[in-house]
């Protein structure tokens, strides 16, 4: 995916009520590993990857792009949230010409159903409204995944659209910040 643009990276860290939203560094590599051999956190993302494979290719910083934020709970990672641009042949594309940048999230299990996802979610689109003023953001996930779709609605997405993606029905939906006017 593209960058975002004119956006500056890192970012000072976001600050939440409980949460810290980062720049990863080489101690979050352990968690970058557990993240994606999760069978838990890939089940509806097409299965996890090999734990060997990625102890061999997990490079000593993971995650090191613009628009990646390790979401971090009193000094540790329990996942990542992420606004990237999409390209223009995704086939879920809600405006093709537009270029929108899509909101991503993963969080280890043992952080589930504590509204972390929310917390994260919600911080790092208030900061994209901060730097892009206006432009949308656009999210997808499988109808199955049920605390996606919940967490979606929840953040303001609201739906566009529906295809089919590895034997699966996705679910796309758009967010357009609200502007501030004087």
């Amino acid at each position: 995916m593209a960058e975002l643009g004119t956006v500056a990276w890192p970012p000072a860290p976001i600050r939440t009520r409980r949460l810290v939203l980062r720049a990863s560094e080489a101690r979050d590599r352990a968690a970058f590993i557990d993240l994606f051999a999760s069978p838990e956190v890939h089940a509806h993302l097409g299965g996890p990857r090999p734990r060997d494979e990625l102890e061999r290719q997990v490079p000593e910083v993971p995650g090191r792009r613009p628009g990646l934020f390790v979401i971090e709970l009193d000094g540790t990672m329990i996942g990542i949230v992420e606004l990237n641009r999409r390209d223009a042949e995704h086939r879920s594309q809600v405006r093709p010409s537009a270029g929108e940048a899509e909101l991503g999230y993963l969080l280890l299990p043992a952080a589930w159903g504590h509204g972390y996802a929310t917390e994260a979610c919600a911080a790092a689109l208030d900061w994209f409204a901060g730097e892009q003023p206006g432009a949308p953001v656009v999210l997808s996930t499988s109808t199955a995944n049920e605390p996606s779709l919940s967490l979606a609605r929840k953040l303001g997405f609201t739906e566009v659209g529906r295809f089919e993606e590895w034997g699966a029905e996705h679910w796309d939906g758009v967010w357009v910040p609200v502007t501030r006017t004087a």
